[in-house]
């Protein structure tokens, strides 16, 4: 149940990163990783000790504002493994979905998406629990989706993609389309749902839901629609097509990030999903079996990048300005 009037606090749990874009629980150990948008994939330290590097793309990343190193998917069974999947964009822009064993140091592109634009990127991967990586990724940029790649079912970009990572030759497939920006994608620890945060144009932004073993080829409605209004009319295959689950004006704020249900028991936020707005740094809840969202009572995060659940249950964020907060309850 979410309590709107919960008393939550932000805990610090480290500063000084160098623009953390994403924080992820590394399966088999109660640590987590941080992905830096200028390159470094960092396992944060216990205390007094110092983070560990699993990989250093500093001067082999693109810095524009939405390029870089953009995010980790680590493979359910790490602590044999030793493998990870990233995404970053190189020099010329293009995006790369690389397969890293932290092991041997090595990484190794699997996927090569060329973009057109520097921003839109996307940028999200996650697991799915069929056991595939599930990438995000954006209508390649610009404004406005002017090559209407977004409802281009013959194009990578515009897309959630999946891929099987343990075949020989891992192909990538359209699972759905029609989004703009998604950044962040997520699974429902308890439902295999899966969640998106896609970034709106000039006026909404909003959140995504798809259910668990839903079948592939979901439109989303992007460009002809953003959130639940008309963008651009166009004729476009509505036998698909899924609207947002939760969307909110540019009043609130400018550009959203996903986030992840909470099934832990510490918060009072079970069986929520927890996302929030980049610039005014407001975050709120929504029940995810459905229901109105609701602004949480914690202070702003502006340059807020991801949430993440640890594998011990708690729920984190991470801030552009080098920060990686806990929500817990105030004390």
């Amino acid at each position: 149940m979410i309590s709107a009037h919960a008393s939550l606090a932000l805990r610090e749990v480290a500063r000084g990163l160098e623009q953390p874009v994403e924080v992820a629980a590394v399966p088999g150990s109660d640590r987590l990783a941080v992905v830096e948008k200028t390159g470094r994939l960092l396992i944060l330290p216990g205390p007094g000790g110092a983070p560990e590097t699993l990989l250093d793309l500093r001067g082999k990343v693109s810095t524009g504002s939405e390029q870089g190193l953009l995010s980790v998917a680590f493979d359910p069974q790490y602590a044999e493994s030793h493998v990870a999947y990233v995404d970053y964009t190189d020099p010329a822009g293009d995006t790369h979905i690389a397969r890293l064993d932290t092991a041997t140091h090595t990484l190794r592109t699997l996927l090569l998406v060329h973009q057109p634009y520097a921003n839109h990127n996307g940028g999200g991967l996650a697991f799915g629990p069929d056991g595939l990586l599930y990438i995000g990724m954006g209508d390649g940029g610009s404004e406005g989706d002017p090559q209407g790649n977004g409802q281009n079912r013959h194009t990578l970009l515009g897309k959630i993609l999946r891929m099987d990572v343990a075949a020989s030759r891992p192909e990538p497939q359209i699972y759905a389309y029609g989004l703009r920006n998604p950044w962040r994608i997520s699974f429902d620890a308890g439902t295999g749902d899966l969640w998106i945060g896609d970034v709106g144009q000039d006026r909404w932004e909003e959140i995504d839901h798809l259910a668990a073993g839903a079948a592939p080829g979901a439109n989303l409605g992007w460009n002809a629609y953003e959130g639940n209004v008309t963008f651009l009319s166009q004729p476009i295959d509505r036998s698909r097509l899924v609207r947002p689950v939760a969307v909110y004006s540019h009043d609130a704020g400018c550009s959203v990030t996903g986030g992840v249900v909470y099934r832990g028991h510490a918060l009072p936020l079970a069986g929520a999903f927890l996302y929030g707005d980049y610039c005014s740094g407001r975050i709120w809840a929504v029940p995810a079996g459905g229901g109105r969202p609701r602004l949480l009572r914690l202070p702003p995060v502006p340059g807020l990048t991801s949430f993440a659940t640890g594998t011990a249950g708690g729920l984190y964020a991470t801030t552009l300005g080098g920060r990686v907060l806990r929500i817990v309850t105030r004390t």
